[in-house]
């Protein structure tokens, strides 16, 4: 196995167990004990550490190492704020006449924060600017463990998602708008809530 395939290996390892909440929030992530598990060395273990603290997954702290991303109520409450801000805007930028955006196969019984990640992104880009796919994509990755336990914490979470995924179906511009506000606003009141949640389930 090259030195290029090894390192996109790990980077996909890692990210995949911090977004499934195998590392609770603030965990100290050591590249020589990551390494074994990983079947790497430390140099692709590191480099990948350093890229996921480019995409906003791992931070470095004044003390040194890498750290999972505490969590707060404020920190998330943003995120929530950045996710909205971002899905009106892409859909501000959608082209016309109104057309839905491909959604893709997506299988019903995927996890709830699978189909949310997916129908987010289709919102996207679906927009005539591609930057806003590119962030979406990013703030997915990053709320994918907060929307692992919002089901538990939020009640009709799942028919809340069907609402959305049917305005997005009929490119109802405006009732996705509203729908997208109402969304965010009803986690953003829950951030307390959510991020015990995911301090609990770590």
């Amino acid at each position: 196995m090259n030195a290029g395939s090894t390192a996109e290996r790990v980077h996909e390892a890692l990210r995949a167990q911090i977004m499934s909440r195998e590392f609770r929030p603030g965990d100290r992530l050591d590249p020589a004990l990551l390494a074994a598990p990983l079947a790497s060395s430390v140099t692709p273990v590191r480099d990948a550490l350093h890229r996921l603290t480019g995409e906003g997954l791992v931070e470095t702290r004044t003390a040194g190492g890498f750290h999972v991303p505490a969590m707060d109520e404020p920190g998330l409450e943003d995120l929530y704020d950045w996710s909205a801000e971002l899905l009106l805007l892409a859909i501000r930028a959608w082209p016309g006449p109104a057309t839905p955006p491909p959604l893709g196969d997506i299988p019903d019984d995927a996890a709830l924060a699978n189909r949310t990640a997916a129908m987010f992104l289709a919102i996207a880009r679906h927009s005539a600017n591609r930057e806003h796919a590119l962030a979406v994509d990013r703030l997915n990755a990053r709320l994918h463990a907060v929307r692992t336990v919002e089901e538990h914490v939020l009640d009709g979470a799942g028919a809340e998602l069907e609402a959305l995924w049917l305005a997005v179906r009929t490119a109802e511009r405006k009732d996705l708008k509203t729908l997208c506000r109402s969304y965010h606003r009803r986690r953003r009141r829950a951030a307390a809530d959510i991020v015990r949640a995911v301090y609990r389930a770590g």
